[in-house]
């Protein structure tokens, strides 16, 4: 077998015309990424259009011509990345989003996903207008959680350029990488890459009027995260956590993240999620599976807000796996916790905001 190297994958690739103007893919800098290990091969395209029409033949197209050029038992991925066009001349997508609240985690597992759908929805039962962006590019969950799997944005276009209309659900605007892949397929992007499809999101989406947006970022600390407070005028950072030492240790770093000089993003507070589990049968008991009041007592002794404590409800994991957030509810008990969550956060919300000059109120708009 031939070797594969980067050069050779793009001699490959300039048998690939794109068909409207009759030129390879190559001569049209429509190739973003080339990565490969072993006998993986990784190409990312970039194409004029988000809604391309040649995009599906093209990427088969690729597909073959590596495989003629590297043997049949290579495994080939071809990823699309978004159209090089930003947003036109006098539009600013966030010229109407009040707040900007990130939903963060010091490490995965711990229901940051589940909580950001739920207080969302929670939040627009009161009346406010919402928007959720899920900015997890790895792992974009939102879709499955609001039962939008295969569901792909409308395209607008304006003053010559793409805007994309989120989906209107629940009483939520929302909008996910997840719209742009197949469910089964896996984000292999490098950092930058993640961070510009990010950007575009930020900068391309129609959010309009909006009084709260909450960003579902990926756990940890990373790329992401400098990029959404580079782009963003962020009100203030949640972080999600069980109560467990393990993912206390890692919300001291997302806390440090937050304070940090290149961020200086507020910390609205902590939510406890999977506080303790009570069975049906026995309402009245509480057993503390992750550990008891770990981010209460962590709260305290960083004089840091605890917004709430969500109990570990098996419908409240059902619900999200249906694609109908227990907040949806209100008469239910999980309902109800994650209304008194909302409210907690509002408050945290206008006492912030209350507290800022009239300049720093100007910078946030």
């Amino acid at each position: 077998m031939m070797e594969i190297t980067k050069e050779k994958i793009i001699d490959a690739l300039r048998f690939v015309n794109y068909p409207e103007l009759q030129q390879d893919i190559v001569a049209l800098n429509m190739i973003e990424e080339i990565g490969s290990v072993d006998k993986k091969i990784s190409v990312t395209l970039k194409f004029p259009k988000i809604n391309d029409p040649f995009a599906s033949s093209i990427r088969k197209a690729c597909e073959k011509a590596i495989k003629s050029a590297f043997g049949e038992d290579v495994s080939v991925e071809i990823f699309t990345d978004f159209a090089k066009k930003l947003q036109p001349e006098g539009f600013n997508s966030l010229a109407g989003v009040k707040n900007i609240i990130a939903i963060s985690s010091g490490k995965g597992g711990v229901g940051k996903s589940t909580i950001a759908v739920n207080l969302s929805v929670a939040v627009a039962n009161t009346g406010a207008k919402v928007g959720l962006l899920d900015a997890d590019v790895y792992g974009p969950s939102i879709p499955m959680m609001f039962a939008a799997d295969g569901y792909r944005p409308e395209i607008v276009t304006e003053g010559g350029q793409d805007i994309i209309e989120p989906l209107f659900k629940y009483g939520v605007k929302i909008l996910s990488l997840g719209f742009f892949v197949k469910s089964e397929d896996a984000m292999i992007w490098r950092g930058p890459m993640a961070t510009k499809a990010l950007k575009q999101l930020i900068s391309q989406t129609n959010w309009g009027t909006l009084d709260y947006l909450f960003i579902d970022l990926p756990p940890g600390t990373g790329d992401i995260h400098l990029t959404m407070v580079q782009e963003m005028a962020v009100t203030g950072a949640v972080i999600v956590s069980t109560p467990q030492d393990v993912s206390l240790a890692d919300v001291i770093k997302g806390i440090a993240l937050f304070e940090s000089e290149k961020i200086k993003v507020p910390l609205l507070g902590l939510i406890e999620n999977m506080s303790w589990f009570t069975p049906k049968e026995l309402p009245g008991n509480k057993y503390y599976i992750f550990g008891k009041n770990g981010c209460k007592t962590l709260a305290e002794k960083l004089n840091i807000p605890l917004l709430g404590q969500i109990p570990l409800i098996q419908s409240i994991c059902e619900n999200g796996d249906h694609g109908t957030p227990s907040a949806l509810d209100i008469s239910s008990l999980e309902g109800e916790y994650f209304e008194q969550l909302a409210e907690k956060l509002v408050f945290e919300v206008d006492k912030r905001n209350s507290n800022l000059t009239p300049t720093q109120k100007v910078q946030i708009q």
